[in-house]
């Protein structure tokens, strides 16, 4: 099983040295990538850094401000670093006139961006799964008002209250790929195996389905390079199982 990994997850480093990073998420066994910003690289420089490593790119967590403020700029960049998958890491979408500024605005944009041979795409926290006080839930107003693909974070569904396999389900091919995260249920994140999350029955129902599995661990306990070998040792013992 190839597993990938969210580049956060080494937050503490990848400022400094997005190569190093890099370097040391194949080391240990990760397969691909999502990155969480360049930090002033150009795209040919990470696209050279994820090659020289064997690894390959995902998709990016990338906000909304590039695609309205500098939209041909922004396109030209993920071109250039061959990303297929502009995810949006959250918005700004309470109240519902936020809600409803937010879906114009990947109406418009993500006809755009498919002409260019880029998916958008949104990441969840655990907000979007909870009855709003307007009496709504977030990610139902966007996939029934959107053609938004999701990257649904297991963890803070769970965190939600929301079964994650469950919800995998009933979103069926709308989603590409799952972070598979773990921590406590009041949103304490922790690295995979330590926590109280469902790891291993996502796992496997991403791993029937098809879906692409990127890690995300936001602890950086005692690194993030340290919390990151333990969660991909945990995957290894959990393919052990199968």
């Amino acid at each position: 099983m190839e597993y990938g990994i969210q580049m956060y997850s080494l937050r503490d480093i990848t400022g400094d040295d997005l190569e190093g990073a890099f370097k040391a998420v194949a080391e240990m066994g990760y397969k691909t990538v999502e990155t969480a910003g360049f930090f002033g690289h150009s795209a040919s420089e990470v696209l050279g850094m994820i090659e020289k490593y064997r690894l390959r790119l995902v998709g990016t967590h990338s906000g909304c401000e590039g695609l309205a403020e500098n939209f041909e700029e922004t396109v030209r960049f993920h071109k250039e670093l061959g990303n297929k998958r502009y995810i949006i890491p959250g918005a700004d979408v309470q109240p519902r006139s936020h809600l409803d500024k937010f879906i114009d605005f990947v109406n418009y944009v993500s006809p755009k961006l498919k002409a260019e041979g880029i998916e958008l795409g949104f990441h969840n926290h655990s907000e979007e799964f909870i009855l709003t006080e307007e009496g709504y839930h977030i990610h139902h107003e966007l996939q029934n008002r959107t053609d938004l693909f999701f990257e649904i974070d297991t963890y803070w569904a769970y965190v939600a209250g929301v079964d994650p396999v469950e919800e995998l389900k009933r979103l069926g091919d709308r989603v590409k790929m799952i972070h598979l995260k773990d921590g406590t249920r009041d949103g304490h994140g922790l690295a995979l195996g330590e926590g109280t999350a469902p790891v291993a029955a996502v796992r496997k129902f991403a791993i029937e389905t098809g879906l692409d599995i990127v890690v995300e661990s936001e602890g950086c306990q005692p690194t993030g390079i340290e919390e990151a070998k333990r969660c991909i040792d945990h995957l290894h013992y959990l393919d052990t199982l199968d």
